[in-house]
């Protein structure tokens, strides 16, 4: 099935300049926002601490809901409105890890009761150990890593026959990453450090398609991240989840695009490879815009029906899509073009292996 019956020739490499500027700049403010709320917004999940989900029968602002828990062990809190518009369902979170967490639903219950005036249900209470929720996070920091990693070896391998070349660096990266954590580097430093070393891993050696795929992917990550710090939302386990789909969805439609370069490189070798690329994300965008708009319109639906439980979960993934579909045509094929005058110079390596 096509959306467009003619042959399209829409010139997207040559918008590219602009795409750079315009995923830079996206990029930038997800650091700058980052920065600013101090970190993502860690979820209980991985800080550590208890929350407790109420729901009220009218709408209170945070600040009425904290008064109304002054004089009791819960007042030191960060108070949160959840779920759709019009359910008053409010989250209760104490990062304090030595409280108890037993009668502290019925404490949370009598308190709200008692200064609001009005019939409380405490939906549930959570706890997670500080201990745990470190290594939590850092064994969601190191799943993304290692799937960014196993990517760039199975595109370097796939499309360009350098699977030796691909592992060694994989197993280089592996051993320095579980050398630095023994010494006690910080996880979040440790993997951009490695992600960065794997980008430059992947210029010296020559191995474009992984890069454009990394560095693609990378910006995937980041966008959903940068969404998740714009709207406030917190990052728990199962967004964890949804990052890690993010990644095998738009893998997926990179390989689809890589895929067709290498076929039309068999059939016009004389091309120009800035026309080859053209042609081939041409000739996918039926397949690529059919296989998002289907898939955004499940999660348009899980969005607006799906409740609070999934809320954030299918927000991640329609971020996710929307960014990794602009990144398979405006960012990972564009970044092929960065060799073209070395590797041309080079003679027959000005093209990559069929």
């Amino acid at each position: 099935m096509e959306i467009f019956k003619s042959k399209l020739n829409i010139d997207f490499l040559g918008k590219r300049y602009f795409a750079y500027a315009l995923s830079g700049l996206c990029i930038l403010a997800t650091l700058v926002l980052l920065v600013v709320r101090g970190g993502p917004n860690y979820g209980v999940d991985f800080t550590g601490g208890v929350v407790i989900q109420v729901k009220l029968e009218k709408k209170h602002i945070p600040s009425e809901i904290r008064e109304a828990l002054a004089g009791t062990e819960l007042e030191d809190c960060i108070i949160q409105e959840f779920g759709e518009a019009g359910a008053f369902e409010y989250l209760i979170r104490l990062t304090n890890p030595d409280i108890q967490v037993a009668g502290l639903g019925e404490k949370t219950q009598k308190a709200l009761s008692e200064k609001l005036g009005e019939k409380v249900d405490i939906r549930q209470v959570e706890m997670v150990g500080p201990q745990v929720g470190k290594e939590l996070r850092e064994k969601a920091l190191y799943a993304i890593f290692y799937a960014l990693l196993i990517m760039a070896v199975y595109i370097s391998g796939r499309f360009e026959h350098k699977w030796l070349m691909a592992i060694i660096m994989a197993g280089c990266l592996i051993a320095a990453t579980s050398f630095a954590a023994i010494l006690g580097v910080g996880v979040l430093w440790l993997i951009f450090i490695a992600l960065f070393v794997t980008i430059a891993f992947c210029w010296f050696l020559t191995l474009r398609f992984a890069m454009g795929a990394i560095v693609s992917l990378m910006f995937d990550v980041l966008v959903t991240l940068g969404a998740f710090a714009l709207t406030d939302r917190e990052i728990s386990l199962s967004i964890v989840a949804a990052l890690l789909t993010i990644v095998g969805y738009s893998i997926n439609d990179k390989i689809v695009v890589y895929d067709r370069i290498r076929e039309t490189l068999g059939r016009f070798r004389k091309m120009a490879f800035k026309d080859i690329i053209n042609i081939s994300i041409n000739e996918t965008l039926s397949r690529t815009l059919l296989t998002g708009t289907t898939t955004l319109i499940v999660l348009i639906v899980l969005l607006s029906f799906g409740g609070p439980v999934i809320h954030d979960f299918a927000f991640a993934l329609l971020v996710g899509i929307i960014a990794g579909t602009y990144s398979s045509i405006f960012v990972a094929s564009p970044i092929l073009l960065l060799w073209e005058g070395k590797i041309t110079q080079s003679g027959k390596n000005s093209r990559p292996q069929g």
